[in-house]
């Protein structure tokens, strides 16, 4: 015993059918084949007769579900032992589960019945059978050689015959235990890593909270350092008189003593507003309105509502399709929640701030250049039209205007303002308008509704802009050169080439209304005027302290205040961006508030030096 092999097939599954119901009888044996049979029992007495089961492959039963079937054989890794082509036995990829004799897969029935013999190796019955009858009396095991003879072979009736490979069993545990060992790790690691996600999110949420205390803290740094830029620079220029004013002060005047050696403006915030035009602001509601084109190809026009109080929060406003750009903008200076606006789309529009929809819509004839609200009555509103005529509307009445006047000549109405009845007979309203010929007054309600041209104003040149003060009744009419080509000038000498968009020399004329038709002119003043654009100026009449021009300097880019009627300069407010779009004042906003709008930024100025 101690020479027998190991398990032959340490690696092997076998398959096989439930035993057949068929006995399987003894062949008959010839008198030679008994002869020897009974020699070799004789000798082989003293061993001991027993299949052995330590050093043979483990016997596992189970029942199937057909008997007398053909067994199947599989691989130890629970494949079957046919191939992918059909159902052919492959012995190179299943090696250990056929007959060592003939390298056939033995059966559960037949002839090949699968058998064992003492030692433990398997074999087909019939090539054992063979195999012990070729070799006469020296009947050995093919494997081991160890001895057998006929009746030592046995038939397996199993249905799988599984050997067990220890080794294979203690890396199987081993890769078990590892694979808990890393699933315990796993849990953990993944613990943590939800904590520093945790973690991570907090950080971040503290980060953004930094980063906007952050941004805070630049545009205070921004606004003190504005702050210190304006103080230097109002302290830096003195009063002085502007270059071709004819006014003489009167003995004893000092302009320096009524604004204490400074300038009155301080200015309190910048903001930026990219694609601005125009803007008005109400006195009583703290409300800002601008119009504004927004970026990209075709840009909306759209308005927008800003708060004028801190965190100067913002509303855009959509337009009705059609309204084009909005050429002016008004607000209702009895009821603030209204704005008046005209636009190239041939529309008179007003707006409620308080639901911000348009509420009432005129068609027009022509392009609407200006607008303006009655001072004498809060249903009416005028427009100047691109054609050079005026029209008056009742917003009682929204199905056509009250009248239609055309005017002089068919230049663009390009501002346009209401006068106040005081010095005009009863039921007669006035109308104060601005072409490139001039100043022109309409009258409506009288007899006479023809504009007539005001004269006072002289030969002046293009008239690019107007500014009233109706609490005043000072009117500025601002000119540019006007460009005569005649031909004698056109034969003599060529005509040098205009630089487009640069200041030329112009002039401010200041008048005051002394009746219903008559102006009495205060003084003229000249000025850095542009040559192309049509700018914006504004008077602020502010308490105890006169009055003061606001208009832009072309040539130096700034916001220059001069006082009337002496048109001495008091104050240039250095602006960040050039052109100046537009100028407006409110003089009941804590000591007076003055807006000044430049390319994409809006500078709002308080007159607390003034107070």
């Amino acid at each position: 015993m101690s020479n027998r092999n190991p398990n032959p097939n340490p690696n092997v599954y076998i398959l096989v059918d439930q035993e057949s119901d068929e006995e399987t009888e003894p062949e008959p044996q010839s008198e030679e084949d008994s002869e020897e049979t009974e020699q070799e029992d004789s000798e082989e007495e003293e061993q001991e007769e027993f299949i052995p089961v330590t050093d043979s492959p483990r016997v596992l039963s189970s029942k199937k579900g057909e008997k007398g079937g053909e067994g199947r054989i599989c691989s130890s890794a629970g494949e079957t032992g046919e191939n992918s082509q059909g159902n052919e036995w492959n012995p190179g990829d299943i090696d250990g589960l056929f007959c060592p004799i003939c390298m056939e897969a033995w059966t559960t029935s037949g002839d090949h019945h699968v058998c064992c013999l003492p030692c433990g190796h398997i074999y087909g019955l019939s090539c054992i059978r063979k195999w012990l009858q070729q070799r006469g009396t020296s009947r050995k095991c093919p494997q081991c050689n160890r001895k057998c003879t006929f009746k030592d072979v046995r038939k397996l009736f199993v249905s799988r015959i599984v050997a067990i490979d220890g080794e294979s069993q203690k890396r199987i545990r081993s890769l078990e235990a590892k694979c808990i060992s890393l699933e315990k790790e796993s849990a953990v690691s993944s613990k943590k890593e939800a904590e520093w996600r945790k973690r991570e999110a907090e950080w971040k949420k503290r980060e953004a909270v930094l980063q906007q205390e952050l941004h805070q803290l630049k545009e205070k740094t921004n606004y003190l350092e504005h702050l210190l830029d304006v103080r230097s620079r109002t302290m830096e220029y003195a009063p002085s008189p502007s270059i071709g004013s004819n006014q003489v002060q009167p003995p004893g005047y000092n302009l320096g003593s009524d604004f204490k050696g400074q300038g009155p403006f301080i200015l309190q915030k910048e903001l930026r507003v990219d694609g601005a035009r125009l803007f008005d602001i109400d006195a009583s509601t703290k409300i800002l309105l601008m119009t504004r084109r927004l970026q990209g190809l075709g840009g909306t026009h759209v308005l927008t509502k800003m708060s004028l109080m801190a965190p100067y929060e913002r509303q855009d406003i959509s337009l009705p399709s059609g309204t084009k750009a909005v050429r002016d903008l008004h607000m209702c200076p009895s009821d603030g929640s209204l704005v008046l606006f005209a636009s190239l789309g041939k529309k008179l529009s007003v707006l409620s701030t308080e639901s911000n929809n348009v509420i009432l819509d005129y068609d027009l004839p022509a392009a609407a250049w200006s607008c303006s609200w009655d001072l004498n009555s809060s249903h009416q509103v005028y427009a100047g039209l691109q054609n050079g005529s005026l029209l008056v509307f009742d917003m009682r009445q929204t199905s056509r205007p009250l009248e239609s006047v055309n005017g002089l000549t068919s230049n663009p109405v390009h501002t346009t303002h209401s006068l106040l009845n005081s010095s005009s007979p009863s039921g007669v309203t006035a109308v104060l308008s601005a072409s490139s010929i001039g100043i022109c007054q309409w009258s409506f309600g009288g007899s006479v509704e023809r504009p007539f041209l005001v004269s006072e104003t002289g030969y002046q040149g293009v008239c690019i802009s107007l500014a009233y003060c109706s609490s005043s009744n000072d009117i500025i009419a601002s000119y540019r050169p006007r460009i005569d080509f005649t031909n004698e000038m056109a034969s003599s000498q060529p005509l040098p080439t205009p630089v487009i968009g640069q200041g030329v020399q112009g002039s401010h004329v200041h008048l005051k209304r002394a009746g219903s038709n008559c102006y009495q002119k205060m003084g003229v003043t000249c000025a850095n005027v542009n040559d192309v654009r049509l700018p914006r100026s504004t008077i602020m009449n502010i308490e105890n302290h006169g009055c003061l021009f606001a208009s832009g300097d072309e040539l130096t880019g700034e916001l220059v205040l001069q006082q009337l009627p002496s048109f001495f300069v008091v104050q240039r407010l250095k602006l960040p961006k050039h052109p100046i779009h537009d100028v407006k004042y409110a003089n009941a906003f804590d000591g007076g508030l003055l807006g000044c709008l430049s390319e994409d930024v809006l500078q709002l100025y308080s007159n607390h030096a003034l107070k």
